[in-house]
């Protein structure tokens, strides 16, 4: 198998343990690699993800199906539930007043399937929440982005490009593509083509350019591919190879609802600052970062627009003023305890985070430390990360990918094959030495790590680390559990056979019987002498 390196290792720490069993076989397919039954690969995912929040997170990114999403219309009384929460909230009138200036590929029945992709958005609560107020408030809030992302940004005052006198929080939605881009230009392709994770699974295709598109502006392969896999059921390819949808479809407002409920670990979702799902750290609340407009801010861009430094930048100051405004026309409450600015917050990605335990994470990475009980060390076991890598703790499958390394993402990582069930290998039990107590006989050829026990002739004993082939009763890597281990006779020198007729004078050991040679025949009746055999008062021999 490959060998994790020695300076991994002793960055990892010096041994790990965990409470659930890991017991990696010798891959009978794949010399060298291993298998791993599936139930311990989703017992060790489930004892990493018993925070409740997890399930919180999975619930806000589920999806209906897309032959649902786009039977859906305005007053349709088969929409979902939550499009006719938006439909009471927001009604398409509201939606015209704040387009007025808005480029045709946004419409308010694209908006309403965009939202009625995701249940959770204008979802339903169960302990006492106003699901009404929050859901106007989510979109007040996403608008209020929407004009600073693909806003015109035009002054009232100017009566040449703004007739209308529209504010600029009435103006969202103007741009559907970067400006500067059109399709057919292959752009924002940094990263496109290299032998990395990225590009294993999001892999970008030729001359497509994956510069900003659709109401948050989605770029790059990997959100591309990222989001493609949400709308089309796991496939990243779809948008890849045709990123276009995102601008000429009701993807152009989807893709900003998906971000708007996608966490970032640590960054929360928006949707949870606003419901206040989200409980702020105690090193967030100590960095300013509590509820309130402010921290979607620095959700969204914080690393640019939060901090000291940004206090009168022009990008947070638009994004307040616009949601000042909006609050204002829509009766938005501001609690005491909400700030719209982000100034006073340390930007996220600023923000230190390590040790802290109240913190969680989304995406899974190897797990390097070091497992003495395990083959060469190795855990066969993913974490949770604080960065992005390929496999994340929000999408069903991607632990059980992490652990096989399906995108090549670790490094000096053995080979690895999840399966349903470990091969029975249909050994006999053995007549000689059969099992102890209920406990399986040793097998020489079985894997075996701490903690497991086998019976060998009359006793149990149990593994101290991984082990292969070791005899139980020799000791080493195995422990004496109970029973009396049997050990073999002390074989006595062999003595020379005692002559009958002179018992007194032994006979002198020989050395096995060698052939008659033919020079050498038998006389008569009388065998011939033979140096290897032993003779005894009265034997007869002829020789020569």
């Amino acid at each position: 198998m490959a060998k994790i390196s020695q300076l991994a290792l002793l960055i990892a720490g010096l041994s790990a343990t965990s409470s659930y069993a890991m017991n990696p076989q010798p891959d009978p397919e794949n010399p060298g690699g291993y298998i791993i039954e599936r139930a311990e690969i989703t017992a060790a995912e489930d004892a990493k993800m018993l925070d409740p929040m997890y399930d919180v997170w999975a619930k806000a990114l589920e999806t209906r199906p897309n032959t649902e999403v786009e039977a859906i219309y305005p007053d349709a009384a088969s929409n979902p539930d939550n499009v006719k929460r938006v439909e009471r909230v927001f009604p398409e009138t509201e939606w015209n007043f704040l387009t007025q200036m808005a480029a045709p590929e946004y419409t308010y029945t694209r908006f309403l399937r965009a939202i009625g992709k995701f249940p959770a958005f204008c979802g339903d609560y169960t302990d006492g929440r106003n699901a009404d107020e929050i859901c106007k408030t989510s979109i007040v809030t996403a608008f209020a982005h929407f004009s600073q992302e693909t806003g015109g940004h035009i002054s009232i005052d100017n009566y040449s490009d703004n007739p209308l006198a529209l504010d600029e929080w009435q103006q969202a939605l103007v741009h559907v593509r970067e400006m500067g881009w059109s399709e057919g230009q292959a752009g924002y392709t940094t990263g496109c083509g290299q032998d990395d994770w990225q590009n294993k699974r999001w892999p970008c295709a030729d001359g497509e350019g994956y510069f900003g598109r659709g109401a948050k502006q989605l770029s790059y392969h990997f959100n591309y591919g990222a989001f493609s896999e949400v709308m089309f059921d796991g496939d990243a390819t779809v948008l890849l190879n045709d990123p276009g949808l995102v601008a000429d479809s009701w993807l152009n407002l989807a893709s900003a609802i998906w971000f708007f409920l996608t966490p970032q670990a640590p960054k929360p979702a928006m949707l949870h600052v606003i419901d206040r799902t989200w409980k702020p750290s105690q090193r967030e609340i100590d960095a300013g970062i509590t509820y309130g407009f402010g921290t979607t801010i620095n959700v969204i861009n914080g690393g640019i627009e939060c901090g000291e430094q940004n206090k009168n930048k022009g990008q947070p100051v638009n994004r307040i003023r616009y949601w000042e405004g909006l609050a204002e026309h829509y009766e938005i409450a501001i609690a005491e305890d909400e700030k719209n600015t982000c100034w006073q917050q340390t930007p996220y990605g600023s923000l230190n985070l390590n040790g802290a335990t109240d913190v969680l994470y989304t995406n899974w990475d190897a797990n390097w430390k070091y497992y003495s009980d395990r083959p060469g060390g190795v855990s066969f076991e993913c974490e949770l990360v604080g960065f992005q890598t390929a496999y994340s703790a929000l999408v069903e499958g991607d632990y059980e990918k992490c652990v096989a390394n399906a995108y090549g993402s670790h490094a000096n990582w053995p080979a690895v094959r999840v399966v349903d069930k470990l091969p029975d290998t249909g050994k006999p039990i053995d007549p000689v030495d059969p099992p102890l107590d209920g406990v399986a006989t040793w097998e020489s050829n079985k894997v075996y790590t701490g903690g497991d026990k086998v019976s060998y002739q009359g006793a149990v004993y149990t593994a101290k680390w991984w082990t292969q082939g070791d005899n139980p009763a020799s000791g080493g890597p195995w422990g004496l559990e109970s029973g009396t281990p049997v050990t073999p006779e002390p074989v006595d020198p062999v003595e020379p056979p005692v002559d009958p007729v002179d018992p007194v004078t032994p006979v002198e050991p020989v050395d096995p019987v060698v052939p008659v040679e033919p020079v050498d025949p038998p006389a008569t009746d009388t065998p011939a002498w033979n140096a290897g055999a032993v003779y005894v008062g009265g034997d007869k021999v002829s020789y020569q």
